[in-house]
Parts: C-alpha cells; structure tokens; sequence
C-alpha cells in the first residue's frame, strides 16, 4: 500500500465502527471489516494486511473521502488531469500536483476543497518515484531554465513524500527553481529544516493576522500566531518568501493592509516580489461569496495600495522570471475521437477518469470501473482533456 518514500513507515490504529483503521503517514486511512482483519491476522502481518486485503476501503484520513494511490504500476498516466500529475501551459514554468485533499475549509476556495465539500468525491495521491520520472521527462523536454511548482487542488503539505520528493526533483538539472505553495498551517519549523535545502521560494496563503477574521476565512480554528512564526522563520532563512492573500471584500479589506505591513516587516520578497494579492473569483465549482468587486476596481485598489505602501503589487510573470516555452506534445485536439478504459472515479460526482493515449480524459457519464469506452475530446487546453461518451 505504501509504495513511496524512504522514511519510516508511521502507522496508527484503532478501531471504527465495524472497521479496523490503519493511518498510513498522517494522510491514507484503511479501513478492514473486524471480521476480516481478526481472520487474517491469525496467519498474516498487519502490514501483508493492509496491503493486500481485498476487501479494505483507502480514504483521504483528511477529507474522509475516497484515495486513489497512484503508481508507476497502475499504469494511470501523470499528464490530462488537472487533480494531479503534471501540467505544461506553455511557460518555462511547469505545475506539480503530487496528492490532493486541503486541512482547511476557505469559504472562498476555488475548488471547493476541505472535509465537507459538496462537489469533490475522490482524492488522489501519487508515488514520488512515478511522479519523479513524469517531471524529470517533460523538464529535459523544456531545457534549462524550468521553474518546478509544486500546487495542487488543496493543500500540498498533506503529501507524506514531500522531502523525497523535493531531494529527486532537485537533482534535475534543467530545473533551476523549486516553489511551493502551502497555507503554512502544517509546516512546522522542524519540517521546513528538512525542507530548506531544496525549495527556492515559498507562496505562504495568508488572507487575515486576526485569529477571528482568519477562521472565518479558513472554516478552521486557524493559528495564526504560529503561521505568522513560520513566515518570519522562512523570511529570514536562504529561501525566499511570497505571501499571497486572498482579498475576499467586506470581511478582510484593512486585514490586507495590515498583511502588507507584516510582509515588509519581516523582510519577504529578497529576489521575486514580498507579495501576490489576489482576486476573489466565483469559480462554477468553487464556493461563492456575494460581495465580488470587479478587475478594474480590484487593480485600482492594489495601485492605491502601491501609493499607500511603497512597494510593487500589481505583478506580471516576468517578475518571476516566466517566458513562453514550447508545450510538451500533446496528443489529443478538440473533437479528436478514441477509446481507453475506465480506470477511477473522478474529483466531481458523475466524473470518471479514462487512461488514453498516455493521457488522463476526465469523461462525465454513466461509465463503470474498467469498461472500455469510446469518446470525443470536448476540452484540450494545457493539455487537461475533458470527453464525452460516444
């Protein structure tokens, strides 16, 4: 069950319902049948167990919902997902979404994401081997100069491979700029020793140092005092800073205000910028907020802000030194017609997830667990692919 990583296996248990759980690593909860597990353990280890027990559920321990563990074996190719995998969108930057699944619940969040959430039904995490060898791929295809940014749909520090992972990647030599993005709240100064060899610059989510303000944002009892420790820890090691709020109108106005002062304070931002404000957006299926204020007022207020603040909020990707660079081949266009076979539940109800042409296709229908099924391409941008049912 635990393919990735070199790490000591940590493993909790206890017992759930009518269920025997096994937490793997703080993130892959498995849940056996009592009557099963008691069977088995007269003749197996826990560990054979776990991994092998036909009749065990894998959930997100976080989100409680459904984990696809994705590896090399499973021949679930890493590109044509924007859950997770690796994206190209044409820039010397590429994005690595290595697990999915958030520990906080922002009621602005563009995917929805945290336990709870309305429209996300499955959860993914990938083997950092596997994941390693996608990057390493399309990064010798990009040339030097690439910029690894490690994101996702939620919260990347949930991942328990994440300093394998970093030490893999760091040794690509076309890669010459490791960032991260993380809300901080998991990321304990102990962690981030193991982590500063490896990342270049940290994207720390803040949206309020109010405690009240910022778990109303979060839908979290957040902590601030101890995130605020952590971005002073990360301002005044090697590794750059970015803080980046949400500016969510009517509940967080003079919060970034104050946020500015912070980032300033403690020294943010020593070769790419201290800041990246952003805009609250309505996403179809992403949580909705009444209060949304247009891009033109948005960009009035970062350049009052400029005024306000003396420093440089209205950014642009060459600031983080972004070019366009060829895509890494795709092989699908808009309206291409093929076939594969249906491999996993997908992130929303009524999705499932298609390996084709070494490409994952997000396909909504009534489709089961291993059919094979014919389909046409409806969506191909940066090579994420949506289809439909033939």
């Amino acid at each position: 069950m635990d393919n990735g990583g070199s790490n000591e296996l940590r493993i909790r248990e206890f017992e759930g319902g009518k269920d025997k759980v096994f937490v793997l690593r703080d993130l892959i909860e498995v849940r056996i049948p009592k009557e099963t597990y008691n069977r088995l353990i007269r003749r197996r280890d826990k560990e054979y167990i776990i991994s092998f027990c036909d009749q065990k559920r894998v959930l997100n321990h976080i989100t409680k919902r459904e984990l696809v563990f994705i590896t090399k074996e499973s021949g679930i190719p890493l590109m044509g997902s924007s859950a997770f995998g690796v994206i190209d969108r044409g820039t010397n930057l590429i994005q690595i979404r290595p697990v999915t699944g958030c520990n906080l619940r922002c009621i602005f969040c563009s995917v929805d994401e945290g336990k709870n959430s309305r429209t996300r039904v499955t959860d993914y995490i990938v083997d950092p081997d596997y994941l390693y060898e996608w990057v390493k791929d399309v990064s010798e295809f990009k040339g030097k100069g690439v910029e690894a940014h490690i994101d996702g749909q939620g919260e990347p520090m949930i991942y328990p491979y994440m300093e394998e992972f970093l030490d893999k990647i760091s040794r690509i030599r076309e890669i010459s700029i490791i960032s991260m993005q993380t809300n901080g709240v998991l990321l304990s100064e102990r962690r981030f020793d193991l982590l500063e060899d490896y990342i270049t610059r940290v994207n720390l989510s803040i949206s309020s140092l109010d405690e009240k303000v910022a778990s109303h944002l979060t839908g979290v009892r957040y902590p601030v005092d101890r995130v605020k420790r952590i971005a002073e820890v990360i301002a005044n090691s090697r590794v750059d800073l970015l803080i980046a709020p949400v500016w969510v109108p009517g509940i967080n106005d003079k919060d970034i205000e104050k946020i500015i002062e912070f980032s300033l304070d403690i020294g943010a931002g020593k070769k790419f910028p201290p800041l990246g404000i952003q805009k609250y957006i309505p996403y179809k299926f992403g949580r909705k907020l009444k209060n949304v204020v247009s891009f033109k007022e948005f960009y009035d207020r970062l350049r009052w802000w400029e005024r306000e603040f003396g420093v440089k909020l209205i950014l642009k990707p060459e600031d983080f030194g972004m070019h366009k660079r060829e895509r890494y081949p795709q092989p699908f266009s808009r309206n291409d017609k093929s076939e594969g076979k249906v491999f996993a539940r997908g992130r929303m109800h009524g999705e499932m997830l298609v390996s084709s042409r070494n490409r994952v296709v997000t396909i909504k229908g009534n489709l089961k667990l291993g059919e094979h099924v014919k389909f046409r391409i409806v969506r191909s941008k940066d090579g994420i692919f949506m289809g439909e049912k033939l």
